[in-house]
């Protein structure tokens, strides 16, 4: 009797259990002998020891192993690094114009009904006034715009990630080593304002006051 509610039970698991082990471990955990041979072989992550090193984002300036999500296995690289120097670039703008306006710097023609607000407080203002709608019309044709040349590169159109043209004279009559060396420090820049914005508009929220926001 008890043999048989033991076999019972087993069949009840066995019927939730996976069909392969592979779903869950990119290790073959079922062959005892190549176990431990092929999880020292595995290449790490430089950035996160302990994962797998990204393999689709070798190859890219910049690239120290960082995709703790695996978003690299599921999205094309390259779109994947033009958001990134998108965002990164907006940042550094981003964090410029919050503090400019929190240290009074106001442009020609800024509407009066919004000049007490912070860059905390100016969404609020900027509701109010009406002049949000038209940023957002703005922005909208700024994304069209340049999703079409996102759109050929993820075509096969040989456009590198977060070209657009501008500056590219700086470029003339330097070497692919140097101009490596500038595509690692625009990056590192992105990342590094990237960190900055978020935590210059957390400091300003909670702590309620101007720059240098404590």
């Amino acid at each position: 009797m008890k043999t048989a509610v033991l076999a019972a039970l087993v069949g009840s698991a066995a019927a939730f259990a996976p069909a392969s082990s592979d779903v869950f471990f990119p290790i073959n955990f079922t062959h005892q002998s190549g176990r431990t041979a092929t999880g020292l072989a595995a290449e790490k992550s430089a950035a996160i020891p302990f994962l797998p090193n990204p393999e689709n984002c070798e190859g890219y300036v910049g690239n120290v192993g960082f995709d703790p999500l695996g978003v690299s296995n599921y999205f094309p690289t390259d779109y994947l690094r033009e958001a990134e120097l998108k965002h990164g670039r907006m940042c550094q703008l981003a964090w410029l114009g919050y503090v400019a306006v929190d240290m009074g710097m106001r442009v020609p023609g800024y509407p009066e009904a919004m000049s007490g607000a912070t860059s905390a407080t100016v969404h609020d203002a900027a509701v109010e006034y009406g002049a949000l709608g038209n940023i957002f019309v703005w922005i909208a044709i700024a994304e069209m715009t340049s999703w079409i040349g996102v759109s050929q590169m993820l075509q096969g159109s040989g456009r590198k990630p977060g070209d657009f043209g501008f500056g590219k004279k700086f470029l003339d009559g330097k070497t692919e080593a140097q101009i490596e060396r500038l595509e690692l420090q625009e990056i590192t820049h992105c990342r590094l304002a990237m960190m900055a914005f978020s935590g210059v508009v957390t400091q300003s929220v909670l702590y309620d006051t101007s720059f240098p926001y404590f």
